[in-house]
């Protein structure tokens, strides 16, 4: 298994780098794990964007998905597709969600369910299935954000990867990324917000993202979610004091091979 680090920004674009997105590949499988802004172009360096397996958006927040427009219209105009649709694997409610989008961008030639649907084979997953995709089998796990969030496990035949995608430090993991090969976890903020309960954090801190990672016994840490504005080596210092050992921090381009 591989994974890509395609953006790695917390709410809006860094300076040279996108929001959320994460290309994981095994074999003849590719999926990309949430399509936030300006992370297309970074993707497109490192595969045929129409060769993708599938897609799969988290939750439904415009860092993870705003994408999904410029990906529509280079599957629709760009020279030497095939036509054929991407699965596109949506969190419940993304197929309104996504109707939404269709009207406020397509206007009214495009503002259709047909929009994203000559392009893409939209369908929402259920979260209390595993889902199959290629040589993947995908669990999810839902996380305590500002909105329904969900959190991923892919698991390959010698592999495992945890996405745990925007999680407050509240949310009930229950072992769901226990001894995983990889952790890719959120540590947007670097203090812990005062006079904010814990309980009702919809981000994690540095510090705890290396805590949940120690805790789950994962074998490696990917920091992700991240402000330029903090010091990316205060934020991987946070989270080694809290996983115990090296971490890595997301940029676009950085790889990592299980």
């Amino acid at each position: 298994m591989k994974l890509t680090v395609l953006g790695g920004a917390g709410a809006c674009p860094n300076p040279g780098q996108g929001c959320s997105g994460y290309l994981v590949q095994d074999g003849d499988t590719s999926i990309l794990l949430d399509c936030g802004p300006d992370i297309l172009a970074v993707l497109r360096q490192h595969i045929d964007y129409r060769a993708l397996t599938a897609i799969l958006i988290s939750h439904l927040h415009a860092d993870h998905t705003l994408d999904l427009v410029p990906y529509r219209y280079g599957l629709r105009y760009g020279p030497g597709g095939s036509g054929a649709r991407i699965p596109l694997w949506m969190p419940p409610g993304g197929r309104e969600f996504l109707q939404g989008v269709a009207t406020a961008f397509g206007g009214a030639d495009e503002g259709s369910a047909a929009f994203f649907d000559s392009v893409f084979d939209v369908r929402e997953y259920d979260p209390d299935r595993e889902l199959a995709v290629g040589r993947f089998r995908v669990a999810f796990h839902p996380t305590h954000h500002y909105l329904p969030c969900w959190a991923m496990r892919l698991q390959a035949a010698h592999s495992t990867l945890a996405y745990l995608a925007d999680a407050g430090p509240g949310t009930p993991w229950d072992g769901f990324a226990e001894s995983v090969d990889l952790a890719v976890c959120e540590g947007t903020l670097v203090d812990q917000p005062a006079g904010v309960d814990v309980a009702s954090q919809g981000h994690m801190t540095a510090r705890q993202a290396g805590e949940l990672a120690r805790a789950s016994r994962a074998h490696r840490l990917l920091l992700t979610h991240l402000w330029a504005e903090i010091d990316l080596e205060r934020y991987r210092a946070e989270a080694e004091a809290g996983f115990g050992s090296h971490v890595d921090v997301a940029r676009p381009g950085f790889t990592v091979h299980l």
